[in-house]
């Protein structure tokens, strides 16, 4: 199995963050987001938050990227996985939460993350997850068709199988059983990925942060001037 390279991740993260920032206040028009990195006490890495409030589209944005490592994993993380126990650890990703003013403009949430467990003398352990999903408040056909043809868009070259694997997890995933009902529209989730190799994965992982910018702008673009009063604030 090809040998994940953890620089080359890590990188690819940065700037997604920094594309996907970027983006958003293109669309927003107004406001900026504010960043504000950090690190663990005592060490083991730290990350970049930013944040958007009260801009012009974006009521609150968040985009953060995080790399934590350690010497070992707790033990309830390895209770399930034995393999990662005496294992140092590192763990990176990026994670966003979008939330508009305007009912008429879905939130979204997306992240994608990398995980890789090492100890002198074994193979190291890792895997990739992530994926995308929106909550619209006012269904719009069109809408859900683009966030779900991107979707597909993502998918396609890695086979045939992988949208409906990773849109049915994602329908499964963000089902809330207590109310009986789905979390928005779905879209993609997927995790523990590694048996293409790390290549693949990498790339696979990257086509889904690429095309979350794609998915969701275009929606925005459309909705944000719609008009709206308080009955559909209210409502959202």
């Amino acid at each position: 199995m090809d040998t994940p390279d953890i620089n080359a991740v890590k990188a690819y993260l940065l700037d997604l963050q920094d594309r996907i920032c970027a983006g958003l206040e293109a669309e927003d028009g107004q406001s900026k987001f504010e960043e504000d990195n950090w690190q663990r006490e005592g060490g083991g890495g730290g990350g970049r938050t930013r944040v958007m409030a009260n801009g012009a589209v974006f009521e609150q944005a968040g985009i953060n990227f995080s790399h934590v490592e350690g010497p070992s994993l707790p033990a309830a993380a390895t209770a399930h996985r034995p393999e990662l126990a005496g294992r140092s650890f590192q763990a990176m990703g990026v994670s966003l939460v979008i939330h508009p003013h305007n009912p008429y403009v879905p939130t979204s949430h997306a992240n994608v993350r990398f995980f890789i467990a090492e100890k002198e003398g074994a193979e190291p352990v890792w895997w990739f997850g992530g994926g995308f999903d929106l909550t619209p408040y006012y269904g719009n056909e069109e809408d859900v068709i683009h966030w779900h043809e991107t979707s597909r868009t993502a998918c396609e070259p890695f086979g045939d199988d992988v949208y409906p694997k990773y849109k049915k997890w994602c329908d499964e995933y963000f089902y809330l059983k207590h109310r009986d009902e789905p979390r928005g529209v779905g879209g993609l989730f997927f995790d523990d990925l590694n048996e293409w190799g790390f290549e693949k994965s990498f790339a696979f992982m990257q086509s889904v942060g690429d095309h979350y910018l794609p998915a969701y702008q275009p929606i925005v673009a459309r909705r944000k001037n719609t008009e709206y009063g308080d009955r559909e604030r209210d409502f959202q």
